[in-house]
């Protein structure tokens, strides 16, 4: 179906037709392959990680799709977070630098770790953390960097590599929104100290919930897999269940597992429709006027867990919540993102991590509080935002007339 631009048609918002003519395309994304795992699975007798087969095989798998050595499962990708976290030492009163533009996922292992966040500005076309901000932000507290790897594309590694050799501060790649995304041809996670994956129902693939880590680094590994499972030491030389440190129980189960080694024959293929897709969506917006197409950065590979852009609000005569229903209207899922910046949240705003207790926030030696204004970027960036619901099941149909309706609204409301 060959893609033009439309006209002065009636919007559908007041009466005219819908851009988009047929429904989206949709599919199953579980089956007999998982049904097989599962029932393996419960044949087995048992569904503890460490007596089964199903985990240590998805870990298994999942390593060798990455170049990884090692990799360790959780039960979510904020378990995946807050288990790195724990890895790696982080303790009270240090600084972890992180995105205001994601989800609390990001941050909850932080403040577990009575920790604090230190939010760090973003680019205004791709919405990672800027290098300079990143720079910017680090004192002599602070002890790790997590690169939010957002919408299923990569942040700037060349840059926060060397700021991490620099300051000989670790990174953990949040990429909970990457599955299959690259960096120089190279796997997100594969590029920082540890990289955290998800796998609850909305991402790439899915295991209901779940989690996992992957590292080059023996002893990260076995802190990690101690770490998830109560800092006991199921394996290896230091066999035992005398922690020598708080840490939470994080396990996957058997299930989980099962799931996993089958949602992972699917990966690649999910990923590489996802990119084709979202990228022939992206060129199909880069010259609509009063839109700010994501941007995609040099090196990087996107498979668009969201598809996302901006409108640029001053050359348009209404608002954004109008654009945005003008084009729901047209029959496009879009909507927009986290409603503020993480630190704009209750919990932040009031400087209450605990109920009725500041705690990190005081009490560490330092101080923090966090306003409005803090990340100018990211409130502007969130105030412009479009989110655009996404899966590797839509047609080249449904990419043409989900560009047709937003060139149709757009030109509507221009000024």
């Amino acid at each position: 179906m060959a893609n033009s631009i439309v006209g002065c048609a009636p919007l559908a918002i007041n009466g005219g037709s819908k851009s988009k003519t047929t429904p989206y395309g949709t599919g199953t994304r579980f089956g007999a392959p998982e049904l097989t795992q599962l029932s393996e699975a419960l044949q087995q007798n048992t569904l503890f990680y460490f007596k089964g087969n199903k985990v240590k095989e998805f870990t298994r798998k999942f390593a060798e799709m990455h170049g990884s050595k090692y990799c360790v499962a959780t039960s979510s990708g904020t378990a995946s977070i807050h288990v790195a976290l724990v890895a790696l030492g982080i303790t009270v009163g240090d600084e972890v630098i992180v995105s205001p533009i994601t989800d609390m996922g990001s941050v909850i292992g932080i403040l577990y770790q009575n920790a604090i966040p230190i939010f760090a500005d973003v680019d205004p076309l791709n919405y990672s953390m800027k290098p300079e901000a990143v720079e910017k932000a680090i004192t002599p507290r602070t002890k790790a960097i997590i690169a939010v790897h957002l919408m299923g594309s990569p942040c700037d590694m060349d840059a926060l590599i060397k700021i991490s050799k620099k300051y000989n501060i670790p990174i953990i790649e949040d990429c909970a929104q990457a599955f299959g995304a690259k960096y120089r041809n190279t796997n997100l996670g594969r590029l920082g100290t540890l990289g955290c994956f998800s796998t609850n129902d909305f991402k790439h693939i899915s295991t209901g919930d779940g989690g996992l880590i992957v590292t080059q680094d023996e002893n990260l590994a076995n802190r990690a897999f101690a770490a998830a499972d109560k800092n006991y030491h199921r394996s290896g030389i230091n066999q035992g269940q005398s922690p020598e440190f708080l840490a939470p129980n994080y396990r996957m189960t058997e299930l989980q597992g099962a799931v996993g080694i089958a949602q992972l024959d699917r990966l690649d293929s999910i990923c590489t429709k996802r990119h084709n897709l979202g990228s022939h969506l992206n060129l199909l917006l880069q010259d609509i006027p009063g839109i700010l197409p994501f941007k995609v950065p040099d090196n990087g590979y996107e498979t668009y867990f969201h598809f996302s852009g901006r409108f640029d609000l001053k050359s348009f005569n209404v608002d954004r919540k109008t654009l945005l229903d003008a084009i729901k209207a047209e029959g496009v899922p879009i909507g927009s993102y986290i409603p503020e910046p993480l630190y704009l949240y209750k919990l932040f705003k009031n400087r209450n991590i605990y109920p009725n207790n500041s705690y990190p926030l005081e009490g560490t030696g330092k101080s923090y509080s966090y306003e409005k204004g803090l990340c100018p970027i990211a409130e502007e960036v969130l105030e412009s935002i479009f989110i655009i619901s996404f899966n590797e099941f839509y047609t080249n149909q449904d990419i043409e007339e989900t560009a047709n309706a937003i060139k149709k609204v757009t030109k509507a409301y221009i000024k």
